[in-house]
């Protein structure tokens, strides 16, 4: 057990918690964090949705913290979004410790990565002060990477000796090392996989770039998994497949018939994007998959070349990606003839 996780399962031991959070509860921080605390904590109570609606999910929060008290625990640990929670229910707030998951930075994701707002305006300004407002209030925060934790305290002026990194964990249930047999179209074909939410800092369209140059490969077949179309125009051949999305057990099934997954980060022009670890790539390797990750700090701080089918290519590069995938796939080709 790495020392950050180990200090924060020394602050639950024995501690009664109310745990908040605005995402889903079977999104996977949400998960891992549910799982240390039914470990550690004395006992927990949860407030969160399971509405795939996220206005549904925020309500619902809201209407249960108005009746409830938090003077009988120990502590308050707000997951996903505390950006949502602290600053209007402060009040309640006043007479316990508050613990936070700051997954995402508010201003970080809609001025910086999404630029939805310019820098120096009014929105961006409300957004930062959010942010700062949260983070300094907060007892103990929780980033996902030393990159985000340092980012965080010097672009909002906390406290770095406030952060501690608690890396992602895929959930063990789901995510394990499985086989399955490979039918159909994926029939003695190498088979290249990538899945995720098409956010522009995941890098879809150098994913898309780079398939569309191995797929002049015959023996190569690649399946994409996520909403890509609204971000780019998806290349068309007879060895890909697109699917929408896929429930979890099916998303584990078409993983391990994967010979190489596609991790990255890999756009280039998103900071945000070498701040953070793919929550894919914990995934990945909880099932043991080769996969190809964006070459950069923060999962420079979990992964290296000396680990076992870990690979590293330039960020914001399809041909590096492209020759990454058909290097590996002649290694394949050596290895199974």
């Amino acid at each position: 057990m790495d020392s950050h996780k180990l200090e924060l399962a020394s602050v639950l031991q024995n501690k009664k918690v109310l745990f908040v959070t605005t995402k889903n509860l079977d999104y996977i921080r949400n998960k891992q964090e549910l799982r240390i605390l039914q470990k550690y904590a004395a006992a927990f109570d949860v407030i969160g949705s399971g509405s795939v609606s996220y206005i549904r999910r925020i309500l619902y929060v809201w209407v249960r913290l108005l009746t409830t008290g938090c003077r009988k625990y120990d502590f308050v640990f707000l997951g996903f979004s505390p950006q949502l929670v602290y600053p209007l229910f402060f009040w309640k707030f006043r007479h316990v410790d508050v613990f936070i998951d700051f997954f995402i930075s508010v201003y970080d994701t809609l001025v910086c990565d999404r630029k939805l707002f310019v820098p120096d305006g009014v929105v961006s300004c409300i957004c930062k002060w959010i942010d700062r407002y949260t983070l300094r209030k907060a007892k103990l925060i929780i980033s996902d990477t030393n990159a985000h934790g340092d980012y965080f305290a010097r672009e909002f002026g906390v406290e770095r000796k406030k952060i501690r990194t608690l890396y992602l964990e895929a959930d063990p249930k789901t995510y394990y090392p499985m086989v399955a047999k490979k039918k159909g179209k994926l029939l003695g074909k190498y088979v290249v996989l990538y899945f995720g939410s098409a956010l522009p800092l995941q890098g879809i369209d150098v994913v898309l770039k780079a398939a569309k140059k191995v797929c002049a490969h015959p023996e190569i077949y690649v399946i994409i998994i996520g909403p890509v179309e609204r971000m780019c125009e998806r290349p068309l051949c007879d060895n890909m497949e697109y699917h929408q999305w896929l429930p979890q057990q099916e998303l584990a099934y078409k993983i391990a018939q994967a010979d190489l997954c596609l991790a990255g980060h890999f756009n280039a022009g998103i900071d945000k994007a070498k701040r953070t670890v793919p929550g894919k790539a914990y995934i990945y390797r909880a099932m043991n998959k080769p996969m190809i990750l964006g070459d950069n700090e923060a999962t420079r701080e979990i992964y290296d070349e000396s680990m076992e089918e870990i690979y590293f290519v330039r960020m914001g590069d399809p041909d590096a990606l492209a020759e990454k995938i058909i290097e590996l796939h002649e290694k394949w080709q050596e290895w199974t003839e």
